[in-house]
Parts: C-alpha cells; sequence; structure tokens
C-alpha cells in the first residue's frame, strides 16, 4: 500500500496537472495534500476539482519538512508500508509509483528511492537532478544509458526530495525531516541520515517524473547569501557524520577574519563577516543541536 504526500502552497499553476496525473494513475484517494495557509486559488482547484485527496489546512505556512512530517505521521498511522513524496508541481506517469514499489520490494536495504526527473515538458532531464546522477556520484548510470544495458536500480547519495519513495523501514529507522530546517536543505539532511542509519539511496531509470520548475528566475533562499550563509551552517552542524567542526570553531574564524580585514581595510570583506557573525548569534544553536542528537537515535524522530 502506498499513500501520496503533497506539500501545497499557492499551486494555481501546477496543481491541476499535478493532482491528474495522480488520478489517471489511480491513486488520486491515496493521496494526503497538507496545505501550508495558501493564499491563491489552489485549494477551490483542490477541493471542486479532486474531492477524493485528503486535505489538511494549516493555519500558517510551518514549511517544507513539518508540513511533510504532518502527512508522513499520518500515513505512517494509517499503516501504509510506502509514503511517495511529491512536490505540487510534479507531475507523474500512470506507472511511476507501482515501479517504484515493485523495486523497493526487491531491495529492502533502500530507504528512498526516486524516478528519474525530467523536466516540465520531458524534452530533457531536470538540469539539477542531472548533477545527481554524474558518474563522480552515480557510478555506471551514464555508461549504462549510453549502452542501453539499464540497471533496475542505482545507488547514490543524494537526490532531491521532489519525488521521493519513502519505506516504512526508513520511516522507523530515520523518522521525519528535522525541524532545525524551514525551507531547502531538509532533504540533504534526510539523506545525510538514511546513510547513517545504515540504509541506502538510488534512483531507479525506468521510472518517471516531469518536475515542471525551469523557467523560474528567482527564489530568495539561494539569492540571499545570508539565507545561504545561516542554511549553510545549518547543514554542517546537523551533518550526523560531522563529530568535529563547532560553532566555536565557526565563530572564531569569523571573528579573526573580520579582525584581518578591518586591518589591512577591505571594508566589503568586513561586512561580509560581520554579517556571518551576527548569523552566528542569530540562531538557536541548543535546538539545533537537539535535533542532531535526536536524528542520531533510530527511530521515528520528528514524527
Amino acid at each position: 500500500m502506498v499513500k501520496i504526500i503533497i506539500v501545497n502552497y499557492n499551486s494555481t499553476k501546477w496543481i491541476d496537472r499535478c493532482l491528474s496525473s495522480i488520478d489517471q494513475a489511480g491513486l488520486i484517494e491515496h493521496t494526503i495534500i497538507v496545505d501550508n495557509a495558501s493564499t491563491d486559488d489552489s485549494i477551490l482547484i483542490i477541493e471542486q476539482k479532486f474531492p477524493q485527496v485528503e486535505l489538511i489546512k494549516l493555519p500558517a505556512n510551518s514549511g517544507f519538512g513539518k508540513a511533510n512530517n504532518i502527512g508522513i505521521k499520518k500515513a505512517y498511522e494509517q499503516g501504509f508500508d510506502y509514503i511517495f513524496l511529491m512536490n505540487q508541481d510534479v507531475y507523474i506517469t500512470p506507472g511511476t509509483i507501482d515501479y517504484l514499489v515493485k523495486i523497493a520490494k526487491k531491495n529492502p536495504d533502500f530507504g528512498i528511492l526516486s524516478p528519474m526527473h525530467l523536466n516540465g515538458n520531458g524534452s530533457e532531464l531536470d538540469f539539477s537532478f542531472s548533477n545527481y546522477i554524474i558518474p563522480l556520484k552515480c557510478e555506471k548510470l551514464y555508461s549504462d544509458i549510453f549502452l542501453q544495458n539499464l540497471a533496475p536500480l542505482y545507488e547514490l547519495p543524494f537526490v532531491n526530495a521532489a519525488a521521493w519513495l519513502l519505506t516504512r523501514r526508513c520511516i522507523e529507522k530515520v523518522g521525519g525531516f528535522s525541524p532545525s530546517f524551514y525551507h531547502y536543505a531538509e532533504d540533504d539532511n534526510y539523506c545525510q541520515r538514511v546513510l547513517f542509519h545504515n540504509l541506502k539511496i538510488g534512483v531507479v531509470p525506468e521510472a518517471i517524473i516531469f518536475h515542471d520548475r525551469e523557467k523560474r528566475t528567482e527564489n530568495k533562499y539561494f539569492d540571499n547569501t545570508a539565507l545561504l550563509y545561516e542554511r549553510k551552517l545549518i547543514m554542517m552542524l546537523s551533518d550526523p557524520f560531522n563529530n568535529k567542526l563547532s560553532i566555536r570553531e565557526i565563530y572564531i574564524n569569523s571573528c579573526k577574519m573580520m579582525i584581518k580585514s578591518l586591518l589591512t581595510f577591505r571594508l566589503k570583506s568586513l561586512e561580509e563577516h560581520y554579517i556571518k557573525i551576527k548569523i552566528c548569534h542569530s540562531l538557536n544553536w541548543k535546538m539545533i543541536f537537539h535535533n542532531k542528537k535526536q536524528s542520531l537515535k533510530e527511530g521515528k524522530s520528528f514524527l
């Protein structure tokens, strides 16, 4: 049994096609939508055209990870063996999820399985996804594609969470997304934790989704250098394999660089390191380290 979970936020542009693709696969009644307080017409579209879905309306935007955790917990408690996390701008083919489940049953040591990600119109690979399957990260896949000798499954260390099949065993060992992350990098951290708990991550080349995101040009979470640095810090200190790097070391290094910039009259560099120190001070490190400690334990963390 598989349950689909979609986090929705102002998705008028995509949600009709997204849910229609699920309907065509015969899985619309096995879908949970967690809405992050949308202000557009997407909720109206869902309620009028797809009343079969289970719709959870949150009073405020809780972010990607927390909203997914709500859906994951609900699906787990309902007894589903597999959970398919799916972005609102993703469209599946009719056999995508069934094939992923088939491969998962044959490979119980894999906690996450991903389909191949094409762009919105299917004309080429999604660009970001193509960087996850290069030979340095995903051995043999490129060669096997060229030689037309595809295996059912290829192992890799990371794939973004736009389309993840999670196994029940993975949920029981790894849990949900860490609340240290509001939006972006929660999937990086989750993959680290999957590997830490001795499960594998894989991509299934014969399963396909379309990720309709290539025309977006602005994203504050990547355009804002302060947000980028904040996320980088949280990622480094949340990494379960990182037992050496500390916030004290990061803070001291930033102070040294600020003093050096001051002595050499590099004002731009001085400002940059001052901002980094302010970010270090602003973050709730007690909460971040508590969440990391929780993530090291085997179990349904954060659910």
